[in-house]
Formats: C-alpha cells, structure tokens, sequence
C-alpha cells in the first residue's frame, strides 16, 4: 500500500518504515558512494520512462535505488558487501517476500559502464511490465 509519496510495508494495520529508518535513509542520500552517485545520475534522468528513487526506505531496510511502479529494488554491490553476504541474503529474502524484486549490480561494474548497467536495469524493468 501506498503512503504518501512512499512505498511503505503494511502489516496488521502498522507502518513498518520507522522514523528511523527514514532518517537513516535521508544520511544515505548525503553520503553516497562514487558507484551510487554515477548510477544516480542516470537514472534520475527517467531513462525508458522509468522513475526511480534513491536511497528508499522498505520496512527496516534502505534501497539503494527504487522502481516504485516496478516494485523494482537495485543494490549496488561495493567491497563492504562481500563482508556482509549473510545479511544481504536474509535481506532480499524478507524483500522478496514482500514483492520487491531485486537487482544487485557490482560497484566495479557501474565504474567500468555506468550505461550498460542502466541499460541492463532498465531493459529488465521494461520487460516486466
């Protein structure tokens, strides 16, 4: 259910985005990685008419990037991922479930062809609809 202007996870009545969250989220925005604000660069842009959002909060957990008419979340896969693989498998699990589907591209990938990752992204985004 839509909230706002926010995708927010409803259940049981209670919104499941905290305040916290939020604010996390809004700190996020302000301290991009180089990956992060290249990718943002193009995909504010709308490319193939697709909106994204960055740096989005869904329930306890903050997307790098977001297709809201997709239901389409994007990570974007630094060194401090590889320290975290567990996390982010019981992650995209949880989104999973609530319908996301997620996209998880390399930092090095976005370094070396930022527009053949947001070609790959949206391309596959446009398939889904």
């Amino acid at each position: 259910m839509a909230f706002g202007h926010r995708e927010d996870i409803w259940e049981g009545g209670v919104r499941q985005t905290s305040k916290a969250t939020v604010k996390r989220a809004r700190g996020l925005r302000r301290a991009m990685s180089l990956p992060e604000v290249m990718l943002w660069q193009r995909l504010r842009a709308r490319p193939g008419d697709v909106k994204f959002r960055r740096q989005h909060p869904v329930g306890a957990y903050v997307a790098d990037f977001y297709a809201p008419d997709a239901r389409v979340i994007v990570e974007v896969d630094g060194l401090a991922h590889d320290a975290r693989a567990e996390r982010d498998l019981v992650r995209d699990d949880w989104l999973r479930g609530q319908g996301f589907v997620v996209v998880r591209v390399a930092a090095s990938d976005v370094l070396k062809d930022v527009d053949a990752v947001v070609d790959g992204v949206v391309r596959m985004i446009l398939a889904l609809r």
